[in-house]
């Protein structure tokens, strides 16, 4: 099973730094998330700084951009790193693509189908481009002059509810997981609507690159280790769209907890005083390193990789240095 990992930095030469740092730990794949940063721009100075890792956008909103835009991001950021880019998109959430970037989210599953056909057919490069459906796309007498360093990029898609998820398994090349996904959530939830979707493709099990995501808080003080993961759960307890998934595992009183106190007016990344142990344990990775490696190898079977990132919601950057230190010697140790 591969370990890959979601580098931190303060900025973004101590990022690359990192990035180099999980290369030479043997990690498989480096990913760039979107949130504070562009993906694909932070996917671009991955591609300069190091030279084996694969390198992803982990994920990149889809519908922020046109996907003309994106597949040409693609095309540059493979040739970039010499054929080592894999795109990964997602949907983000309604008030984000209309609030924040003033963009359409209407049919979201649609959309984002449309996304990948429009996406791989300006790849192909063919002539004309023309795709109808929620989003279109109709260009005639363009060509890109550049020879793409492979036929195909990988595209993979984050997704959480069922309806993605099976789009994921018929369209794209792989999927993302989120980083509150154990193995038991992979197992039951999943791989169900990952196998409706793989055979409509009519594709083999092996076709499918399946990325689980976790927290992954390493240290030799089992019980630094939860405090400092405390906070990325405490985080999304506080967020509607992950209710039904707590209650369901028992930590409903906790997500009503975390959203009045962040309607009190607590920060969104200071919740962790209100998380229990056992809640830790669930949707995290957090003790000392044996613990840690042996709860990575629950997902052997589920996942073909595993997307690690350090602790730091709520935490002071030495805090995140100290974790993401441990956990590329982790990934070292394992590799």
């Amino acid at each position: 099973m591969r370990l890959d990992v979601q580098p931190w930095g303060e900025s973004l030469a101590e990022l690359l730094s990192a990035a180099r740092d999980a290369e030479a730990a043997g990690a498989g794949v480096a990913w760039a998330p979107e949130l504070h940063r562009s993906a694909p721009v932070v996917a671009a100075a991955l591609a300069t700084a190091t030279s084996r890792v694969g390198v992803g956008t982990g994920i990149a909103l889809a519908f922020a951009r046109s996907a003309m835009l994106t597949a040409l991001s693609a095309a540059d950021l493979d040739e970039l790193s010499g054929g080592r880019f894999r795109l990964g998109l997602g949907t983000g959430v309604g008030r984000l693509n209309r609030d924040w970037h003033g963009v359409a989210f209407d049919q979201p599953v649609a959309r984002l189908r449309d996304t990948v056909a429009i996406v791989r057919a300006v790849l192909a490069g063919g002539d004309p481009l023309v795709h109808s459906g929620v989003r279109s796309i109709s260009v005639h007498g363009w060509r890109r002059p550049y020879p793409p360093v492979r036929p195909n990029i990988p595209i993979y898609l984050a997704a959480v509810g069922p309806r993605l998820v099976r789009l994921a398994g018929e369209v794209a090349d792989g999927w993302l997981s989120h980083e509150i996904c154990p193995p038991a959530a992979l197992r039951t939830r999943i791989w169900p609507a990952l196998a409706v979707g793989l055979d409509r493709s009519g594709r083999e099990r092996r076709a499918f690159d399946v990325v689980a995501a976790a927290c992954c808080s390493v240290s030799a003080d089992a019980f630094e280790a939860r405090r400092r993961a405390a906070n990325v759960v405490g985080f999304y307890a506080s967020v509607r769209s992950y209710a039904d998934m707590f209650a369901a595992g028992g930590f409903g009183a906790v997500t009503a907890a975390a959203s009045a106190a962040l309607r009190s007016g607590r920060p969104a990344d200071a919740l962790g005083d209100l998380v229990p142990d056992d809640m830790i344990d669930a949707y995290a990775i957090a003790g000392t390193p044996s613990f840690c490696a042996s709860r990575i190898s629950d997902f052997s079977g589920l996942a073909d990789a595993v997307k690690l990132s350090p602790p730091s919601y709520g935490l002071a950057a030495d805090e995140v240095r100290d974790a993401q230190k441990s956990l590329l010697e982790l990934v070292g140790s394992m590799s």
